[in-house]
């Protein structure tokens, strides 16, 4: 039986020989067995992740409940300042400009 060769760089050389390997099926029951293997050490983590979860006390939702309703407050009229304030100085440049029409 002749071996088959190539040629590489002007020389030829003999190709390596086949290596038994696994079948294509086996190989995909290989990567859906490690997907699977990944899969469940996840949800091993994501179990592990939710028994450290601690349920905040009504005295706590309450303080942090009223410390987002005063930010909220705040901002929304710091932003109606900086809107009026933006809107003032839109107008006064249109009315120099001739832009507006009254």
């Amino acid at each position: 039986m002749a071996s088959k060769t190539t040629t590489i760089n002007g020389e030829e050389r003999p190709l390596p020989a086949k290596r038994p390997g696994e079948s294509p099926l086996v190989k995909s029951f290989g990567k859906i067995r490690g997907s699977w293997d990944e899969f469940a050490g996840f949800l091993s983590d994501v179990r592990a992740e939710t028994r450290k979860v601690v349920t905040p006390s009504r005295k706590e939702v309450q303080a942090t409940t009223s410390v987002v309703i005063v930010a909220v407050f705040i901002f929304g009229v710091y932003f109606f300042l900086v809107d009026r304030i933006f809107d003032f100085g839109l107008h006064q440049l249109l009315a120099r400009l001739g832009g507006l029409q009254q």
